[in-house]
């Protein structure tokens, strides 16, 4: 009999949020468009954009709408946890060696840059909607993870690693896209204050600060507030505090489990007290014992453990709740096949496909890559349709990339599009004599 491969539990379980994330996301995308169409409307726009939340302290001005507030502050921490994932899966993860990264990386890679040539071709002859380019590059992570999910035991687990590490490089991808194209005007006392933060993080870190608060603090108020002011998105602040946070542990996993196996044989050669209550050995050991954990543990582990669930069922929810309502006012068909939305639906469904498939082939071929154990040609074609479910990603990069109110509507109607064929023509695919190899 064949062993069984050991996976990392941190990627399994990464994957499993990912999974059940996506199907509230889809509960929150269906949710807004029915809100946002229907006799309701009026407070759907009221609540997410007139309704304005904040502070004003001296010259500072940090008062805003609920919907700037959720894409300006909440999906910073969003990015800080796509950061925190960069940072794992580099240093120990599905990124680590070049074996492991190269077909993924890639595949994302070809999955970011045929997108944006198919977009730019078909609005070739429409310069004043070029901006839009970025768009059809994101893959939405949650989704994609939350379809495949519902195929079960049928797909193989390397299938969705492959997918997991695919769409962390192209999160990766779409930051540095934001932070270099969609920056309109800057303003460089900002991001040198910015980069002064940034350094005390960095250094505290080498100095072997350990507490997450201080790294909060310092990250909340020096470096995301100055990138509220410097005209860069916020966003890419959370990414960057992200990278400066401490992921080795005090002690070694020996001296750990050395340490805590002879605690344990203290705590059980205790004599217990008559009672329910522990003795007073016992409750320190106890005490010493969660210290040693914190000891052992990463701040960068220990803070995507915690974060994880709150982006995957809060925060991307509430994006969706707030981004995708579409309202549609005139002929749905003329926004379906507006140049932008038809731009968007090529660049995903078509775009996303023929760069996933031929860069992870070249790979091959060039014998730098393998495919991974147990998986198929087909079924890394099926997941090449599923990564144009831009959803998420690509909503947010067209907020950025339109300033008219009418572009942006016309965007969301192609990204949901693209990703409801996309996540069709995806499933279709992989159901299709799909088994767990």
């Amino acid at each position: 009999m064949k062993n069984k491969p050991v996976h990392n539990f941190k990627i399994l379980r990464f994957i499993s949020e990912e999974s059940y994330g996506g199907i509230v996301l889809i509960f929150a995308a269906i949710a807004a468009l029915v809100w946002s169409n229907s006799v309701f409307y009026e407070s759907y726009h009221q609540l997410w954009h007139e309704l304005k939340v904040g502070f004003v302290w001296g010259d500072i001005n940090m008062v805003g709408s609920l919907h700037h507030w959720i894409n300006d502050g909440l999906m910073a921490l969003f990015f800080f946890t796509i950061g925190l994932e960069i940072k794992r899966e580099i240093m120990g993860g599905e990124l680590s060696s070049v074996k492991k990264a190269s077909m993924p990386i890639a595949a994302a890679l070809g999955g970011m840059i045929i997108p944006a040539v198919i977009y730019a071709l078909v609005l070739v002859n429409y310069p004043e909607y070029l901006d839009g380019w970025g768009i059809p590059m994101a893959t939405d992570i949650a989704f994609a993870l939350g379809l495949l999910a519902l195929l079960g035991k049928r797909v193989n687990i390397n299938l969705k690693i492959f997918l997991t590490a695919l769409a962390i490089a192209d999160d990766l991808g779409a930051v540095i896209v934001i932070a270099i194209f969609y920056t309109d005007t800057i303003i460089f006392s900002e991001l040198i204050s910015a980069a002064f933060f940034l350094g005390i993080l960095i250094i505290a870190n080498f100095a072997g600060v350990r507490r997450t608060v201080f790294y909060a603090i310092v990250g909340f108020v020096g470096v995301w507030m100055a990138f509220v002011f410097s005209g860069v998105h916020a966003t890419i602040a959370g990414v960057l505090i992200a990278l400066t946070i401490p992921a080795r542990t005090k002690i070694t996993e020996n001296e750990y489990a050395a340490r805590l196996l002879n605690m344990i044989n203290v705590f059980r050669k205790e004599q217990p007290n008559d009672n329910k209550l522990l003795t007073k050995k016992q409750v320190h050991l106890i005490s010493e014992i969660g210290e040693l954990n914190e000891q052992a543990h990463t701040p960068l582990q220990k803070l995507e453990h915690a974060l994880h669930p709150i982006t995957a069922y809060f925060i991307l929810p509430v994006f969706a709740l707030s981004n995708a309502g579409v309202h549609i006012e005139g002929s749905f068909t003329e926004m379906l096949f507006h140049p932008i939305s038809l731009g968007i639906i090529a660049g995903l469904v078509l775009g996303k496909f023929l760069g996933i498939s031929f860069f992870s082939r070249l790979m091959v071929w060039l014998k730098i890559s393998a495919l991974p154990a147990g998986v198929s040609w087909k079924q890394i074609y099926g997941v090449a349709f599923l990564a144009g479910i831009g959803f998420t990603m690509s909503m947010f990069i067209s907020d950025l990339a339109f300033k008219q109110e009418e572009f942006k509507q016309i965007a969301k109607v192609g990204i949901m599009t693209a990703s409801l064929i996309s996540a069709t023509i995806g499933m279709i695919w992989l159901s299709s004599g799909t088994k767990n190899t």
